[in-house]
């Protein structure tokens, strides 16, 4: 198994709010994560590196090799819980960070066997033989308009307020975590990325990147390089993961 990741501000904006951790376990298992912080120039930062810390400690704490499917969950939405109640306490206690929020997405790769976790619109995608598939299910109003059947997918992507997101890490006192299983093969392909990446690419050019790339640990700058051509309004982080 090999991990790369990569951060970057963008075009537009002068500091990068996103955060990305990558921490091997065990020699079979490593954990990656993805936050999109919110709420203000200085507070945005602190509630992404903040969740990602926090989750990934107690991730590290709490994980141990022989865990079934029902107890590796446990401890995914145990790590969302912390990491939500410390975003929001730090958010309560100090008045410059009011208001700070962050997304979240993580995998637990453990061999073959993926476990995902998500809090917002950052995102897991899988890619295999199969193409590429969306891991997660975005936290978001046009998310739920695209399920209504109100705009289709394709509308989603240029759709004003599609930045909205209906639940955040540290916004409110709980937060509501979903979470994805999938087996995977060796030579597989787990990518993670937050919006900054996802809005500017469309799925079959992270796919084409992914699997044609010649160097895969050249990947994620790629897909930065992409999305910088493009403008980048706003952060770009992407994590790939090769199983």
């Amino acid at each position: 198994m090999q991990c790369w990741g990569l951060t970057d501000p963008g075009c537009v904006r002068k500091q990068n709010q996103d955060t990305y951790l990558i921490q091997q376990l065990d020699r079979n298992t490593v954990v990656c994560v993805v936050c999109d912080g919110m709420g203000g120039a200085k507070s945005g930062n602190v509630a992404s590196s903040l969740a990602a810390d926090v989750f990934v400690q107690e991730v590290q704490r709490s994980w141990h090799g022989n865990m079934d499917r029902e107890k590796t969950d446990q401890v995914l939405r145990s790590a969302v819980k912390l990491a939500n109640f410390t975003v929001f306490d730090q958010a309560r206690q100090f008045a410059e960070f009011e208001g700070m929020g962050t997304t979240l997405v993580a995998v637990l790769v453990h061999g073959r066997r993926v476990t995902a976790v998500n809090v917002g619109d950052s995102r897991a995608y899988s890619v295999d033989s199969d193409g590429i598939q969306q891991i997660t299910r975005d936290h978001s109003v046009v998310q739920m308009m695209v399920e209504r059947g109100e705009i289709s997918k394709e509308q989603a992507r240029t759709y004003p307020g599609k930045n909205l997101i209906t639940r955040a890490i540290g916004t409110e006192p709980i937060v509501e975590c979903d979470i994805f299983h999938r087996e995977m093969d060796r030579g597989d392909y787990l990518l993670l990325c937050s919006d900054g990446l996802s809005n500017t690419m469309d799925e079959q050019e992270m796919l084409f990147e992914v699997v044609h790339g010649v160097k895969k640990e050249h990947c994620c700058q790629r897909l930065l390089n992409i999305a910088k051509n493009r403008g980048a309004p706003d952060n770009v982080t992407s994590v790939l993961v090769m199983i």
